[in-house]
């Protein structure tokens, strides 16, 4: 799980206006922040079998809020998609 000032710093650097936690891009960054930190558990713990499934469900997340975003707006989602370092 991610601080209380990670997240903020996420929300900060990655909201379209002050206060901004809802928007896709936000979301997205947060969920992509718990998924490395989560890699990182993993290369430590490879036989957490349960703790994997709650790993794949946040991909799941992002995958399907990547292609909202997609669908949406495709400047934003180029933007980000760069910007997180993502390979889609």
């Amino acid at each position: 799980m991610l601080t209380k000032e990670e997240r903020t710093a996420i929300i900060k650097e990655y909201g379209r206006k002050e206060g901004d936690t809802g928007s896709a891009e936000v979301q997205i960054a947060l969920l992509t922040a718990d998924i490395n930190k989560l890699n990182g558990h993993f290369k430590q713990h490879p036989k957490d079998k349960h703790g994997n499934r709650g790993l794949l469900k946040k991909i799941g997340r992002r995958r399907d809020m990547l292609k909202y975003l997609k669908g949406e707006d495709l400047d934003r989602y180029t933007t980000l998609v760069d910007k997180l370092g993502l390979r889609r």
